[in-house]
């Protein structure tokens, strides 16, 4: 049986705690975002997907420079809403 806590560091397994308190600015980024994937996922010419992914990409770096949002909010936000890997 799992557990929903990991067992090194405590923290919750389910990572959707890190969108709690994002600043709007951010959740109107996010909910761009995710209309643009709907669409290119459902093959569905979208041309301005490049601008919905820079303006997020661009809103979760100033608010992790400005320390709106902490790192680990920060890749966790590029990872499920970018789709970037980290290495």
């Amino acid at each position: 049986m799992t557990t929903p806590y990991d067992s090194d560091t405590g923290l919750p397994n389910n990572k959707e705690y890190l969108e709690c308190g994002l600043p709007p600015f951010l959740q109107d980024s996010i909910h761009a975002m995710n209309l643009a994937w709907k669409k290119i996922d459902n093959g569905e010419e979208y041309l301005h997907w490049d601008c919905d992914y820079c303006e997020l990409q661009s809103d979760i770096n100033s608010a992790e420079v400005n320390q709106v949002i902490s790192s680990e909010q920060a890749w966790y936000l590029r990872e499920k809403y970018l789709r970037i890997e980290r290495v």
